[in-house]
């Protein structure tokens, strides 16, 4: 039998503890929709958060009346108000402003130069979280008694709200020996141990820490998540699946639900498109990284080896973001990247989600409704620079791939400018409404009428890709009757609803890479 996993780490309290591992960045707790409101909500929700942080100093020992008393004060500083104000006087949701003007400051101190200085962050993250739970309407969650804390950092107020009588110990991928959870940890003999890097447990899973030699213990079969590394070959891995004639085709799923993730087999299926609206509902949610990095590491790691295609967020009139009010600036009918574009404080959040999911597994990226280069462009330089951000707060991530939607007939047209697309995915829905002029839940044009010149439109736009990676993940690329047009036209990638999938598996064992029938079917 194995022998459990022991991971060297920085003591920041002394003593031995072990139980059930609660990973804090697993939690799914997302705000509610419709979290919204003007300069008053702002200073509601900062009274509620000092409300709190009242009660939680009654009884407390000086120490932690001290650390309290600072979150009180950082609170009632006129400043921050105010550039959260001005943020919002700019047309910024006031859930947005509130997080840029706390990111900002938490941004500054994990920049400077002493430890000390370093390890305040977390004190301002704490602010900034429990202001939106008090935005939302939901308050900071406990863990259960006894447990072992995991996580990247720990807040004050979650370590003097918790009930350390019953055990229990702090395990930090990050953290510092000299920030304020670690002083806390030391008054009250709470066993603690900073620094050992990320590392791979369920939540539930015994976890040990050794505070006296600085130390985390797994079970058997526990692991570090390797460091940050290039992204691999962006080319798609061929599948088992082959035509009559042997040539190697990937069919994989769509997901637009987070309920379907529990229903992904590696063994058999990646996952060719993710709807990621599907599980952003509302402005909280989109301004919630820690909540999507957890959906979006939950599909990479349901996926095991397999590569997942994440689009980012296709909001606009047809798909609303509750809580989410266009300026006057933002014209009707702006969706997809464009919106995100004109909306930076959303994509920020979500490109820094996706950064830091892509350790977990083979992950590319889409963008949605993409009509010109620079569109892509802007885009990837948004990626790099949030990059550069989770760098020097010491956050593993990793660049992944990123890639295109094409569903704008004028894109198809001229793939062959789209230089950095790393990859390209026919969404046929939008693709056959454009080019038919049609609306898209009307009845004006029937689309098997457009489907011809869909079909020769794709044709044509794989010829322009230049060898960079295709794939179909509209309607079409589920519907057998189109198959044999679609692999004519180059494809070997096909993406599809779980339930189509076995009726397009017969159908390609039965066709010619060509598209043409095999002999005797």
């Amino acid at each position: 039998m194995a022998e459990p996993l022991r991971l060297k780490a920085k003591s920041a309290s002394p003593g031995i503890a072990s139980g059930p591992a609660f990973l804090a960045e697993e939690q799914k707790a997302a705000f509610p929709p419709g979290t919204a409101g003007g300069y008053g909500a702002l200073e509601k929700a900062i009274d509620i958060s000092i409300g709190e942080l009242e009660r939680l100093a009654e009884g407390a020992d000086a120490e932690s009346r001290d650390i309290i008393d600072f979150q009180i004060e950082v609170l009632r500083d006129p400043t921050i108000a105010e550039a959260t104000g001005a943020r919002m006087q700019a047309e910024e949701n006031v859930v947005f402003a509130w997080v840029a003007t706390l990111d900002a400051y938490i941004g500054e101190l994990e920049a400077a130069d002493e430890e000390q200085m370093r390890a305040r962050a977390i004190d301002i993250l704490d602010i900034k979280k429990r202001v939106l739970g008090a935005l939302a309407g939901t308050p900071v969650a406990d863990f259960p008694p006894g447990s072992v804390f995991v996580g990247k950092d720990m807040e004050p107020s979650r370590f003097l709200a918790h009930d350390w009588s019953k055990g229990g110990g702090i395990a930090l991928f990050a953290g510092s020996a000299a920030g304020h959870v670690a002083l806390l940890a030391r008054a009250k003999s709470v066993p603690m141990v900073v620094g050992t890097g990320r590392f791979s447990a369920a939540d539930g899973d015994p976890v040990g820490v050794d505070g006296d030699a600085g130390a985390v213990i797994l079970k058997a079969g526990g692991m570090l998540i390797p460091p940050l590394a290039p992204a691999g070959d962006t080319k798609l891995e061929s599948g088992e699946l082959r035509t009559a004639d042997g040539v190697p085709i990937l069919i994989s799923i769509n997901i637009n639900d987070p309920a379907e993730i529990d229903a992904l087999d590696p063994a058999t299926a990646g996952v060719g498109l993710m709807r990621s609206e599907f599980s952003v509902t509302s402005i909280a949610d989109a301004a919630n990284e820690e909540r999507q990095l957890a959906i979006y590491r939950r599909v990479l790691e349901q996926a095991g080896q397999k590569p997942v295609i994440i689009r980012m967020l296709d909001i606009g009139d047809d798909k609303p973001l509750a809580g989410l009010e266009a300026p006057p600036a933002l014209e009707p009918g702006l969706r997809g990247i464009r919106l995100l574009l004109a909306r930076p404080e959303i994509a920020r959040v979500q490109a820094r989600a996706l950064l830091r999911a892509a350790v977990f597994g083979k992950l590319s990226v889409m963008l949605p409704m993409v009509t010109f280069p620079e569109e892509v462009d802007r885009m990837r330089e948004l990626f790099r620079g949030e990059a550069e951000k989770l760098g020097r707060r010491a956050l593993q991530h990793r660049m992944p791939p990123i890639g295109m939607m094409v569903e704008v007939p004028s894109a198809a047209l001229m793939l062959d400018t789209f230089a950095s697309a790393a990859f390209f995915s026919f969404g046929t829905n939008d693709l056959t409404q454009y080019l038919a002029a049609s609306l898209r839940d009307g009845n004006e044009v029937d689309a098997g009428k457009a489907a011809p010149a869909v079909l020769r439109l794709i044709e044509q736009a794989v010829k322009l890709a230049g060898g960079k990676p295709v794939s179909i993940c509209g309607d079409m690329a589920g519907d057998p009757r189109y198959l044999p047009e679609l692999l004519a036209a180059g494809l070997r990638h096909f993406s599809v609803a779980p339930a189509h999938r076995p009726a397009i598996r017969s159908a390609i064992i039965g066709l010619n890479a060509d598209g043409t029938r095999a002999a005797g079917e």
